[in-house]
């Protein structure tokens, strides 16, 4: 198998975008945010939070006195990579994140953008 080959095809292959969520059930509270590599982004903040380096020091906080049991991370909506080429998928990431954000409150999450 031709390594060269493999790795262009890995560089090639679109990663799943869209809407994740992160939160802990002691009070409801929900860390929202979008990225481009879904799988990615989830990975970074797991791997943050285990060294205790994550950007949002709240979220780090309950982590360090929680743990990890305590947290779900779940993807909540993904963007169609062909939707509408027209589009960027940032400003599509935009409205689903604050599409998101609505729901969420709606039904009694408080609700921190990542």
């Amino acid at each position: 198998m031709d390594k060269s080959i493999v790795k262009k095809e890995y560089k090639q292959t679109k990663r799943p975008m869209g809407v994740y969520g992160i939160r802990y059930s002691q009070d409801g509270k929900v860390y929202i945010g979008s990225g481009t590599d879904l799988q990615a982004k989830i990975n970074r903040h797991k791997a943050e939070l285990k060294f205790g380096s994550h950007r949002n020091k709240e979220l780090q906080e309950v982590w360090n006195s929680l743990g990890e049991s305590a947290f779900e991370f779940e993807v909540l909506d993904v963007l169609d990579h062909e939707e509408n080429p027209q589009t960027s998928p940032a400003e599509e990431l935009h409205v689903l994140v604050e599409m998101w954000i609505r729901k969420l409150e709606k039904a009694g999450h408080s609700i921190v953008s990542l």
